[in-house]
Order: C-alpha cells, then sequence, then structure tokens
C-alpha cells in the first residue's frame, strides 16, 4: 500500500460513532486510545467481560473490540451473551492466542472478525471500517 492510501485509510471521520473496547491490559488500552483518537469516535472502556455485559446494556454501540483473555468473564462469553441483546452489534476479536483453530473458536462464539495482537494500526482502521463506513 503506498504511502497516500496508507494515509487515506487511516483518516476516517466516525465522529458519529461509539466503539467499546473492552481490555485489561493498559498498554494495549494505550494504543487503541491513540489509535482511535484521530478518528473521533466516541471510545468507552470495559476491563472484564461482566463488566462489558453490564454497561453495554446501558449504552449505545456501533462496535465492540474484544479482548478474549480477560478476568471475571472471558471474551467468548461475554461476546455470546452481547450478540443474545443485540445480534447485530459487530464483535471483533483482538487476542495474542493465534494458536490453530483460534479464529473458528472466535467466530462461533458470535465474532464477526479477529485481530491478532501485536495489532497493526493499518490493519485495525481497515477492519473497524468494513463495519463503521456501511
Amino acid at each position: 500500500m503506498s504511502d497516500s492510501n496508507l494515509s487515506d485509510a487511516l483518516n476516517q471521520d466516525w465522529g458519529d460513532k461509539v466503539i467499546w473496547v473492552v481490555e485489561d491490559v493498559d498498554t494495549n488500552k494505550i494504543f487503541f486510545d491513540a489509535a482511535l483518537r484521530r478518528t473521533s469516535a466516541k471510545i468507552l472502556w470495559a476491563k472484564d467481560g461482566q463488566q462489558a455485559i453490564d454497561l453495554f446494556k446501558d449504552n449505545e454501540v456501533d462496535l465492540v473490540l474484544m479482548d478474549l483473555q480477560l478476568p471475571v468473564m472471558d471474551g467468548y462469553t461475554a461476546t455470546r451473551e452481547i450478540k443474545k441483546i443485540n445480534p447485530n452489534i459487530p464483535v471483533i476479536a483482538q487476542t495474542a492466542h493465534v494458536m490453530s483453530g483460534e479464529r473458528e473458536k472466535c467466530m462461533e462464539a458470535g465474532c464477526d472478525d479477529y485481530l491478532a495482537k501485536p495489532i497493526r494500526l493499518q490493519i485495525l482502521i481497515e477492519t473497524l471500517s468494513k463495519f463503521l463506513n456501511g
């Protein structure tokens, strides 16, 4: 991808969108905050699966970025519960576990896409664009 195409891909205006980031690791929170700040999207945070479900019920959300390895309740279970509340909400799994079959396990839990950590900025924005620019 050329530099201008990369720049175009990264310059998204999601000022009318709400992205829910479910993440318990502070360095990953910093990455998502920095990566998504330029999009103007409203970012909501949850640090475990149970908190994500509890807060999801009370907030309008356009997309969920779900870590799979979480305290209290894992991301697979949280995704299944969120999909029961709103089956149309896009849930994108994000995980450092890239073993064989992991993508399939994510999809079976109801995830709409999958990002392997470490996540590259361009891949993150392109993946979110598939669901937010429709």
